[in-house]
Protein backbone atom coordinates (compact mmCIF):
# COMPACT_ATOMS: atom_id res chain seq x y z
CA UNK A 1 0.00 0.00 0.00
CA UNK A 2 1.34 3.63 -0.89
CA UNK A 3 0.65 6.52 2.37
CA UNK A 4 1.80 9.84 2.88
CA UNK A 5 4.99 10.10 4.84
CA UNK A 6 5.22 13.27 6.84
CA UNK A 7 8.35 15.01 8.76
CA UNK A 8 7.52 17.86 10.65
CA UNK A 9 10.26 20.09 11.86
CA UNK A 10 11.22 23.34 13.16
CA UNK A 11 12.46 24.56 10.14
CA UNK A 12 11.21 22.97 7.03
CA UNK A 13 8.02 20.24 6.94
CA UNK A 14 9.43 17.07 4.61
CA UNK A 15 6.86 15.18 2.39
CA UNK A 16 7.23 12.04 0.70
CA UNK A 17 5.17 8.79 -0.79
CA UNK A 18 5.77 5.75 0.88
CA UNK A 19 5.53 2.05 -0.04
CA UNK A 20 4.50 -0.22 2.61
CA UNK A 21 3.71 -3.89 3.10
CA UNK A 22 3.31 -5.94 6.27
CA UNK A 23 5.89 -5.61 8.42
CA UNK A 24 8.13 -3.04 6.86
CA UNK A 25 8.87 -0.34 4.55
CA UNK A 26 9.59 -1.32 1.45
CA UNK A 27 10.59 2.21 -0.65
CA UNK A 28 10.78 5.79 -0.19
CA UNK A 29 9.74 8.70 -2.90
CA UNK A 30 11.60 11.45 -3.36
CA UNK A 31 10.90 13.83 -0.67
CA UNK A 32 9.17 17.53 -1.21
CA UNK A 33 10.91 19.95 1.01
CA UNK A 34 8.89 23.17 2.21
CA UNK A 35 9.91 25.55 4.13
CA UNK A 36 7.68 26.03 7.53
CA UNK A 37 7.79 29.94 7.92
CA UNK A 38 6.28 29.86 4.14
CA UNK A 39 2.70 28.21 5.16
CA UNK A 40 0.51 28.91 7.72
CA UNK A 41 -0.21 25.83 8.62
CA UNK A 42 0.31 21.64 8.48
CA UNK A 43 -2.83 21.73 6.15
CA UNK A 44 -1.35 24.78 3.75
CA UNK A 45 1.58 22.59 3.60
CA UNK A 46 -0.14 19.37 2.52
CA UNK A 47 -1.95 21.31 0.37
CA UNK A 48 0.68 22.35 -1.41
CA UNK A 49 2.70 18.87 -1.57
CA UNK A 50 -0.31 17.38 -2.62
CA UNK A 51 -0.69 19.81 -5.66
CA UNK A 52 2.68 18.45 -6.96
CA UNK A 53 1.28 15.23 -7.29
CA UNK A 54 -0.25 13.48 -10.47
CA UNK A 55 -2.84 12.30 -8.86
CA UNK A 56 -4.94 12.77 -5.36
CA UNK A 57 -2.96 12.25 -2.74
CA UNK A 58 -3.62 8.93 -0.25
CA UNK A 59 -6.11 8.58 1.92
CA UNK A 60 -3.47 7.29 4.66
CA UNK A 61 -0.76 9.10 6.24
CA UNK A 62 2.13 8.95 8.80
CA UNK A 63 2.69 12.08 10.37
CA UNK A 64 5.86 13.29 12.60
CA UNK A 65 6.60 16.03 14.80
CA UNK A 66 8.86 17.98 16.63
CA UNK A 67 6.86 18.09 20.02
CA UNK A 68 5.13 16.07 22.43
CA UNK A 69 2.38 13.98 21.42
CA UNK A 70 -0.18 14.84 23.86
CA UNK A 71 -3.42 16.78 24.48
CA UNK A 72 -6.38 18.16 22.16
CA UNK A 73 -3.95 20.53 20.83
CA UNK A 74 0.10 20.01 19.95
CA UNK A 75 2.54 23.19 19.84
CA UNK A 76 5.41 22.35 18.18
CA UNK A 77 9.06 23.08 19.46
CA UNK A 78 10.75 25.36 17.49
CA UNK A 79 7.67 26.28 14.93
CA UNK A 80 4.42 28.02 15.18
CA UNK A 81 1.89 25.63 14.10
CA UNK A 82 -0.56 24.34 15.98
CA UNK A 83 -1.81 20.63 15.39
CA UNK A 84 -5.29 19.53 16.76
CA UNK A 85 -5.22 15.68 16.48
CA UNK A 86 -9.05 15.47 16.76
CA UNK A 87 -9.41 17.20 13.54
CA UNK A 88 -6.51 15.79 11.41
CA UNK A 89 -8.25 13.40 9.98
CA UNK A 90 -11.14 15.65 8.43
CA UNK A 91 -8.42 18.60 7.78
CA UNK A 92 -6.05 16.29 5.38
CA UNK A 93 -8.75 14.25 4.16
CA UNK A 94 -7.33 11.12 6.02
CA UNK A 95 -8.95 7.37 6.72
CA UNK A 96 -6.38 6.63 8.75
CA UNK A 97 -3.48 8.14 10.10
CA UNK A 98 -0.29 7.62 12.83
CA UNK A 99 1.03 10.54 14.46
CA UNK A 100 4.34 10.57 16.50
CA UNK A 101 7.03 12.27 17.76
CA UNK A 102 9.95 13.17 15.29
CA UNK A 103 12.53 11.54 17.09
CA UNK A 104 10.15 8.68 18.35
CA UNK A 105 10.05 8.54 14.01
CA UNK A 106 13.75 8.28 13.81
CA UNK A 107 13.75 5.29 16.34
CA UNK A 108 11.61 3.54 14.37
CA UNK A 109 14.01 4.10 11.72
CA UNK A 110 16.76 2.56 13.69
CA UNK A 111 15.04 -0.85 13.79
CA UNK A 112 14.33 -1.07 10.22
CA UNK A 113 17.51 0.53 8.84
CA UNK A 114 20.01 -1.85 6.87
CA UNK A 115 23.65 -1.74 8.23
CA UNK A 116 24.65 0.28 5.07
CA UNK A 117 22.70 3.17 6.82
CA UNK A 118 24.59 3.39 10.28
CA UNK A 119 28.40 4.70 10.41
CA UNK A 120 30.33 3.95 12.78
CA UNK A 121 31.66 6.73 14.88
CA UNK A 122 33.29 5.43 17.94
CA UNK A 123 33.58 2.28 20.68
CA UNK A 124 33.14 -1.01 19.11
CA UNK A 125 32.17 -1.79 15.87
CA UNK A 126 29.39 -3.73 16.22
CA UNK A 127 26.13 -4.78 15.33
CA UNK A 128 23.34 -2.95 17.20
CA UNK A 129 22.29 -5.26 20.19
CA UNK A 130 19.16 -7.15 19.97
CA UNK A 131 18.77 -6.98 23.85
CA UNK A 132 19.08 -4.00 25.99
CA UNK A 133 18.37 -0.42 25.54
CA UNK A 134 19.96 1.80 22.04
CA UNK A 135 19.40 5.91 22.93
CA UNK A 136 18.65 7.59 20.05
CA UNK A 137 20.18 11.47 20.07
CA UNK A 138 20.28 14.07 17.69
CA UNK A 139 20.91 18.04 16.84
CA UNK A 140 18.32 19.59 14.48
CA UNK A 141 16.51 22.92 14.38
CA UNK A 142 16.67 21.52 18.73
CA UNK A 143 17.78 18.61 20.34
CA UNK A 144 15.91 15.17 20.13
CA UNK A 145 16.22 12.13 22.36
CA UNK A 146 14.57 9.07 22.55
CA UNK A 147 15.11 5.37 23.23
CA UNK A 148 14.67 2.05 21.96
CA UNK A 149 14.69 -0.88 24.03
CA UNK A 150 14.88 -4.59 22.94
CA UNK A 151 13.62 -7.37 24.87
CA UNK A 152 12.63 -10.42 23.85
CA UNK A 153 12.40 -10.09 19.49
CA UNK A 154 10.32 -6.80 20.34
CA UNK A 155 11.51 -3.24 19.75
CA UNK A 156 9.44 0.03 22.43
CA UNK A 157 10.32 3.24 21.04
CA UNK A 158 10.46 5.28 24.11
CA UNK A 159 10.15 9.20 23.36
CA UNK A 160 11.31 11.96 25.50
CA UNK A 161 11.90 15.75 25.37
CA UNK A 162 15.69 14.80 27.03
CA UNK A 163 17.24 17.75 24.86
CA UNK A 164 15.87 19.72 27.35
CA UNK A 165 17.73 19.32 30.29
CA UNK A 166 20.13 21.64 31.60
CA UNK A 167 23.46 21.85 29.66
CA UNK A 168 26.33 20.63 31.71
CA UNK A 169 29.81 22.77 31.56
CA UNK A 170 33.00 20.22 31.81
CA UNK A 171 35.74 22.48 31.79
CA UNK A 172 36.49 26.05 32.04
CA UNK A 173 35.17 27.10 28.43
CA UNK A 174 32.06 25.22 29.08
CA UNK A 175 32.15 27.07 32.36
CA UNK A 176 32.32 30.91 30.40
CA UNK A 177 29.64 29.24 27.49
CA UNK A 178 27.03 28.57 30.28
CA UNK A 179 27.72 31.97 32.42
CA UNK A 180 27.65 33.79 29.31
CA UNK A 181 24.19 32.67 27.94
CA UNK A 182 22.42 32.89 31.33
CA UNK A 183 22.53 36.41 30.97
CA UNK A 184 20.33 35.31 27.94
CA UNK A 185 18.40 32.81 28.68
CA UNK A 186 16.70 32.15 32.49
CA UNK A 187 17.66 28.51 32.40
CA UNK A 188 20.28 27.00 29.71
CA UNK A 189 19.57 24.07 28.42
CA UNK A 190 21.26 21.49 26.30
CA UNK A 191 19.25 22.30 23.31
CA UNK A 192 20.66 26.20 23.44
CA UNK A 193 24.33 25.29 22.51
CA UNK A 194 23.71 22.09 20.73
CA UNK A 195 21.06 22.36 17.75
CA UNK A 196 21.56 24.50 14.56
CA UNK A 197 20.66 27.82 16.38
CA UNK A 198 22.97 27.29 19.10
CA UNK A 199 26.01 27.02 16.70
CA UNK A 200 24.99 30.28 15.64
CA UNK A 201 25.12 31.36 19.59
CA UNK A 202 28.08 29.12 20.45
CA UNK A 203 30.35 31.09 17.90
CA UNK A 204 28.60 34.48 19.20
CA UNK A 205 30.01 33.14 22.56
CA UNK A 206 33.12 31.94 21.86
CA UNK A 207 33.92 35.31 19.54
CA UNK A 208 33.29 37.38 23.50
CA UNK A 209 35.49 34.96 24.98
CA UNK A 210 37.88 35.17 22.67
CA UNK A 211 37.93 38.77 21.91
CA UNK A 212 37.78 38.19 18.13
CA UNK A 213 35.54 39.74 15.05
CA UNK A 214 32.59 37.49 13.76
CA UNK A 215 32.16 36.76 9.98
CA UNK A 216 30.32 39.97 8.34
CA UNK A 217 27.78 37.55 7.20
CA UNK A 218 27.13 35.23 10.07
CA UNK A 219 23.71 33.28 9.28
CA UNK A 220 23.45 30.15 10.02
CA UNK A 221 24.16 28.73 6.58
CA UNK A 222 27.14 30.57 6.35
CA UNK A 223 28.50 29.28 9.65
CA UNK A 224 27.98 25.56 9.14
CA UNK A 225 29.95 26.53 5.77
CA UNK A 226 32.70 28.23 7.35
CA UNK A 227 32.89 25.88 9.89
CA UNK A 228 33.35 22.68 8.27
CA UNK A 229 35.61 23.88 5.17
CA UNK A 230 37.58 24.96 7.68
CA UNK A 231 37.79 28.59 5.76
CA UNK A 232 37.39 31.04 9.34
CA UNK A 233 38.96 29.86 12.23
CA UNK A 234 36.50 30.95 15.04
CA UNK A 235 33.78 29.01 12.77
CA UNK A 236 35.85 26.20 12.95
CA UNK A 237 36.84 26.26 16.49
CA UNK A 238 32.84 26.51 17.33
CA UNK A 239 32.51 23.64 15.81
CA UNK A 240 35.12 21.60 17.41
CA UNK A 241 33.63 22.94 20.67
CA UNK A 242 29.85 21.59 18.69
CA UNK A 243 31.19 18.24 18.51
CA UNK A 244 32.72 18.02 22.15
CA UNK A 245 29.58 19.20 23.59
CA UNK A 246 27.64 16.58 21.72
CA UNK A 247 30.06 13.82 22.65
CA UNK A 248 28.78 14.79 26.41
CA UNK A 249 26.09 15.13 26.14
CA UNK A 250 25.07 11.63 24.17
CA UNK A 251 27.51 10.14 27.18
CA UNK A 252 25.33 11.48 29.97
CA UNK A 253 21.73 10.18 28.41
CA UNK A 254 23.87 7.10 27.63
CA UNK A 255 24.42 7.02 31.33
CA UNK A 256 21.14 7.57 32.61
CA UNK A 257 19.23 5.14 29.82
CA UNK A 258 21.54 2.38 31.31
CA UNK A 259 22.30 2.21 26.97
CA UNK A 260 24.20 -0.82 25.16
CA UNK A 261 24.53 1.41 22.49
CA UNK A 262 24.09 4.92 20.88
CA UNK A 263 23.11 6.23 17.32
CA UNK A 264 23.15 9.79 16.74
CA UNK A 265 20.71 11.50 14.09
CA UNK A 266 18.91 14.86 13.72
CA UNK A 267 19.11 16.85 11.15
CA UNK A 268 22.74 18.23 12.00
CA UNK A 269 23.79 14.52 11.82
CA UNK A 270 24.17 13.68 8.62
CA UNK A 271 26.04 16.93 7.77
CA UNK A 272 28.56 16.15 10.52
CA UNK A 273 29.13 12.40 9.28
CA UNK A 274 32.80 13.27 8.30
CA UNK A 275 33.69 16.04 10.74
CA UNK A 276 32.61 13.59 14.45
CA UNK A 277 35.12 11.11 14.12
CA UNK A 278 38.07 13.38 13.71
CA UNK A 279 36.73 15.67 16.29
CA UNK A 280 36.85 14.89 20.41
CA UNK A 281 33.37 13.54 20.20
CA UNK A 282 34.82 10.10 21.16
CA UNK A 283 36.95 11.13 24.01
CA UNK A 284 34.17 13.42 25.75
CA UNK A 285 31.64 10.46 25.04
CA UNK A 286 33.83 8.08 27.49
CA UNK A 287 35.13 10.96 29.91
CA UNK A 288 32.77 9.72 32.79
CA UNK A 289 35.39 9.22 35.79
CA UNK A 290 34.72 5.93 37.05
CA UNK A 291 32.35 4.76 34.13
CA UNK A 292 34.76 5.87 31.55
CA UNK A 293 35.51 1.90 30.89
CA UNK A 294 31.92 1.39 30.33
CA UNK A 295 31.48 3.89 28.35
CA UNK A 296 34.38 2.65 25.89
CA UNK A 297 32.30 -0.45 25.31
CA UNK A 298 29.41 1.44 24.02
CA UNK A 299 29.33 1.39 20.07
CA UNK A 300 28.71 4.80 18.52
CA UNK A 301 26.59 4.98 15.02
CA UNK A 302 25.40 7.33 12.74
CA UNK A 303 22.38 7.25 10.80
CA UNK A 304 23.27 8.14 7.46
CA UNK A 305 19.72 7.79 5.54
CA UNK A 306 19.21 11.42 3.48
CA UNK A 307 15.54 11.05 4.82
CA UNK A 308 15.44 9.58 8.56
CA UNK A 309 12.35 11.31 10.17
CA UNK A 310 10.36 10.20 6.57
CA UNK A 311 11.61 6.38 6.54
CA UNK A 312 10.61 6.19 10.44
CA UNK A 313 7.38 7.79 10.21
CA UNK A 314 6.19 5.12 7.74
CA UNK A 315 7.82 2.87 9.66
CA UNK A 316 6.00 3.80 12.94
CA UNK A 317 2.71 3.32 10.79
CA UNK A 318 4.02 0.19 9.67
CA UNK A 319 4.08 -0.97 13.32
CA UNK A 320 0.89 0.43 14.38
CA UNK A 321 -0.79 -0.70 11.37
CA UNK A 322 0.16 -3.20 9.68
CA UNK A 323 2.06 -5.58 11.72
Amino acid sequence: MQIVAVDIGGTHARFALAELMPGRVVALGEPVILKTAEHASLRAAWDCFAARLDRPAPRCAAIAVAGPIDGEVLKLTNNPWVIRPAQLASSLGLERYSLINDFGAVSHAVVQLEDEHLRHLCGPDLPLPTQGVISVVGPGTGLGVAQILRRDGRDFIIESEGGHIGFAPVDPIDDAILAHLRRRYPRVSSERVISGPGFAQLYEVLAVLERVAVMPTADERALWKAAIEGSEDLAARTLERFCLSLGSFAGDIALAHGASAVVIGGGLGLRLADVLPRSGFGTRFTAKGRFERRMAQIPVKLIVHPEPGLYGAAAAYVKEHLS
